[in-house]
Formats: C-alpha cells, sequence, structure tokens
C-alpha cells in the first residue's frame, strides 16, 4: 500500500505559524509567504494562528505550547546567518532538536523551514529568490502532513 497527503486542508485544521523576529528582512516574508499560501490552499485566517518570538531558540517551547493548546500543525520560521563564532552552530542545532522533540513528543507536524545559510544573500535566494519560497513550500508540507496523518490514523 502507498499513502501520501494531499493539499486539500480540512475545515476543522488550526495551523500555526511561529516566526523568529530576529533577521525579520528574512522571516517576515517567510511568513507572509507562508500564511498566504495556505489561504490559496483554502484555510480561513481563523484556521491560522501566528506566533512571533524574539529569537529561533523561542520557536520550540512556543510551539509545544501551541501544540497542547489548540494547533494540529506548526509551521517554524526563521533564519539563522552564519556570523564569525559558534554561535550559528548552537543555535542551529538547538532549534532542530527543539522542532524534532516537540513533534516527536506530540505526534503532531512540526515543520522546519528554519533558514541556516551562511549569508544574507543565501536567505534572500529562498524567500522568493532563485531557490523559490521556503514559507510556502512549509504551508504545502504542513497540509500534506496533516492529511497523511489522517490516512495513518
Amino acid at each position: 500500500m502507498f499513502m501520501q497527503g494531499s493539499l486539500k486542508p480540512q475545515t476543522h485544521w488550526k495551523i500555526g505559524i511561529v516566526t523568529a523576529r530576529f533577521n525579520s528582512e528574512i522571516t517576515e516574508p517567510l511568513e507572509t509567504g507562508a500564511y498566504e499560501r495556505l489561504i490559496e490552499l483554502g484555510l480561513k485566517p481563523e484556521q491560522i494562528i501566528r506566533a512571533r518570538v524574539p529569537g529561533a531558540v523561542e520557536i520550540p517551547l512556543t510551539a509545544s505550547l501551541l501544540l497542547d493548546r489548540e494547533c494540529d500543525a506548526i509551521i517554524a520560521l526563521g533564519a539563522v546567518i552564519q556570523g564569525e563564532t559558534k554561535h550559528f552552530d548552537y543555535v542551529c542545532n538547538s532549534v532542530e532538536r527543539g522542532c524534532t522533540q516537540v513533534m516527536l513528543e506530540a505526534k503532531k507536524p512540526v515543520i522546519f523551514g528554519v533558514l541556516t545559510t551562511n549569508d544574507e544573500a543565501q536567505a534572500q535566494d529562498r524567500i522568493g529568490g532563485k531557490h523559490g519560497h521556503k514559507g510556502r513550500d512549509c504551508a504545502d508540507t504542513a497540509v500534506e502532513m496533516l492529511n497523511l496523518a489522517e490516512l495513518i490514523l
């Protein structure tokens, strides 16, 4: 048997978008793209819960709280851009581990849309540039995973 989720949203879903404010010139277009794509797919504005957090490290806690209270899936959005110190590595690892842990504990999708790039140009390429729009891609993934979860359950 082969199972794959569709891009048709259900009316009972609530999807959270958790966006880091740090590097807002990147993260705001990511959030806008995800939100607009969810609307294009057929979700109503009241089915989408948006939360903004100071930085990427705060995403997993907020995702967990939203999943506990009202959301069926989370789209985690942020931008961590390489600097001159190891801080980049610690932040990237922390956020990835946190989002993965939240997803597995909640048994609900947490879509990892945190850009981890070497420079701002690479991040710009991922918000509508030559590498597409990762916010929109994450919206598609959230809907597909929710549909797949409903098939399995």
